[in-house]
């Protein structure tokens, strides 16, 4: 049974929300962040990434950072460009990408649930990104950017949004990556009683994407509750903002690896050890594209080979097990290159399939990094059992596209 309710959402302007909307504060670098902000004073990338308003070499995760963000989240409600909804709301939101289409629904979500595993994780955190966001919901006293959570698709709620999204909605654009957001607001209460009730029939969620935010907003719940002597459940930090999705709606790319070293071996060493576990092909100019499981492309020394994991090196009947990104991690990361902390461990990065080959390329090329690992992409039923079985996959499994835009809105921790 899922709790999922309806709340008072702070939000832009209608003629606002195009401009001042961004893309969230973990797909974009602060220089990236910093480019994309210049010239626009009325941007939300002041509230998620503000060291962009700091010196060049500002630590990224010091006190004054949070407060600037405060302080910019403030200037945005007090000038009237951002401002709470009188009634408590569901909202519609929709991203079409490519010619594919996702609704999902704004509300909250319970704390107390995702602690007691009805709201299900695939993936652990890490523990510096998880600390960041929790210093940010701190310093902000609000959850500045929803959780991606999924449900497995519900007839009646998916009609339900269907129905209500056929009406024009208030906020309509064309993001500069070419995805669509639109957004209806349900302000009727019978409308989003029905879909609270319809939730509860949900047996649970899903986090799809933002492990992080996720355990932010719960941690600082769970420390709201055991500093508060009247606690009796209700308070907003009880809860957490999310959008929440049908699974037959959703698309998960490829979420690549690249690694700073090769552990103190040579190239040859380095292909010799890969080739006891898998088929080293022969080095192609072109990214070869995993197709299926158990295949992976490899960037090394400027040239592209195929891998192709070798019967018997992997435990078909494990869903951890069988996943290409637990092969990569324990039989390549750990015994060859040494890297067996993925959460912690400073020689290895992860980067979206979103930004395509070219972009492990670049990495390699620059000397920043010494190998690419292309992905096969999980899959959404991948996900859902291996999530239903209360397991955990390696950190950094699953990149969905498209996604939310942050600065749509926003839910307070302040008591109303």
């Amino acid at each position: 049974m899922s709790v999922f309710q309806p709340f008072r959402g702070i939000r832009p302007r209608s003629d606002l929300a195009a401009g001042l909307s961004c893309p969230p504060y973990d797909v974009i670098n602060t220089s990236e962040a910093r480019e994309l902000a210049q010239g626009l004073d009325l941007t939300f990338l002041r509230i998620i990434k503000p060291e962009i308003d700091l010196p060049d070499g500002a630590d990224p995760y010091a006190d004054e950072v949070y407060q600037r963000g405060k302080e910019n989240f403030d200037a945005l409600v007090a000038n009237g460009h951002l401002s709470q909804d009188e009634v408590a709301c569901f909202y519609l939101y929709r991203l079409t990408m490519d010619g594919r289409v996702q609704t999902g629904v704004v509300g909250q979500a319970s704390v107390e649930e995702y602690y007691g595993d009805l709201i299900k994780k695939h993936e652990l955190t890490r523990p510096e990104k998880e600390d960041d966001r929790v210093n940010h919901v701190r310093g902000l006293n609000a959850q500045a950017e929803p959780v991606f959570l999924a449900y497995r698709a519900h007839a009646e709620i998916d009609a339900l949004v269907e129905a209500h999204s056929r009406d024009e909605p208030e906020y309509v654009f064309v993001a500069e990556d070419g995805v669509k957001h639109e957004w209806w607001t349900l302000s009727d209460a019978a409308i989003n009683l029905r879909l609270q009730k319809l939730f509860s029939k949900v047996p649970c969620l899903y986090v799809a994407d933002g492990h992080h935010r996720t355990a932010a907003a719960a941690r600082v719940g769970s420390e709201r509750q055991q500093a508060n002597p009247d606690h009796h459940g209700a308070e907003p930090y009880n809860f957490l903002l999310a959008v929440v999705f049908p699974d037959d709606q959703l698309h998960i790319l490829d979420y690549n690896r690249v690694a700073r070293d090769l552990n103190g071996l040579s190239e040859d060493e380095f292909l010799q050890r890969l080739a006891e576990e898998c088929e080293v092909g022969e080095p192609q100019a072109a990214p070869p594209v995993p197709e299926d499981m158990r295949t992976f492309g490899l960037y090394l020394g400027g040239h592209w080979r195929s891998l192709r994991v070798k019967e018997g090196c992997w435990d078909r009947t494990d869903p951890i097990g069988r996943l290409d990104v637990t092969f990569l991690s324990e039989r390549v990361l750990d015994q060859i290159l040494g890297i067996s902390d993925l959460r912690r461990d400073k020689r290895i990065d992860f980067v979206g399939g979103i930004r395509g080959p070219e972009e492990l390329v670049r990495r390699v090329d620059s000397g920043e990094m010494a190998v690419a690992f292309l992905m096969h992409p999980v899959s959404m039923d991948d996900l859902l059992s291996i999530a239903d079985a209360n397991q955990i996959m390696p950190p950094k499994t699953t990149w969905f596209e498209p996604k939310l835009r942050s600065g749509l809105i926003v839910r307070s921790l302040e008591e109303s």
